[in-house]
């Protein structure tokens, strides 16, 4: 799913930097002279790494070219966007956020399910699983309690099972 401004940001770049999860149907709204990078990670392998990305981003703006990231889902939900903007502003590089449809909102839209029914759940917790080095693991215990619970990027070890749906 696609705004209509990402549709004519995506058809007017001269260069797509893009994640794994992209479809073909996406990529194929890319112009034929578009030169076109997957730059995305798929279950911890990377084909290329966050410190390579961000200087392809400014070298690619500081040909003059038409830049487009393309990530999926919603660019700053629990991905590495706030990392590639910050690089791009230490560059002077105009930076445009097209806000895009978050996976968890759009799986609920497809199977027909509210998130929020008053009836059912009152809050809506969205947490990623996945860390930068060196940071704890989510206290999954402490995340329970909220009635409506969407897991991104989900890592699923017998501690956050447990913690998570009982005993294993």
């Amino acid at each position: 799913m696609l705004t209509l401004r990402a549709v004519n940001r995506l058809r007017s770049g001269d260069v797509v930097l893009h994640d794994a999860l992209v479809s073909a149907e996406v990529l194929a709204l890319v112009p034929l002279s578009a030169r076109v990078l997957n730059v995305g990670k798929r279950c911890g392998r990377k084909c290329i790494t966050q410190q390579e990305i961000n200087p392809l981003l400014v070298s690619f703006a500081a040909e003059g070219k038409l830049v487009v990231r393309l990530k999926s889902g919603d660019p700053l939900l629990f991905g590495r966007g706030g990392e590639e903007i910050d690089a791009l502003r230490q560059a002077d590089v105009d930076v445009e956020i097209v806000p895009g449809i978050t996976a968890a909102v759009a799986a609920a839209s497809a199977a027909e399910i509210s998130l929020t029914d008053r009836r059912y759940a009152d809050r809506l917790l969205l947490v990623s699983a996945h860390r930068a080095a060196g940071k704890a693991e989510p206290d999954w215990r402490g995340l329970s309690d909220s009635r409506t619970t969407v897991v991104y990027m989900p890592v699923i070890t017998r501690t956050s099972q447990r913690d998570l749906f009982g005993q294993v």
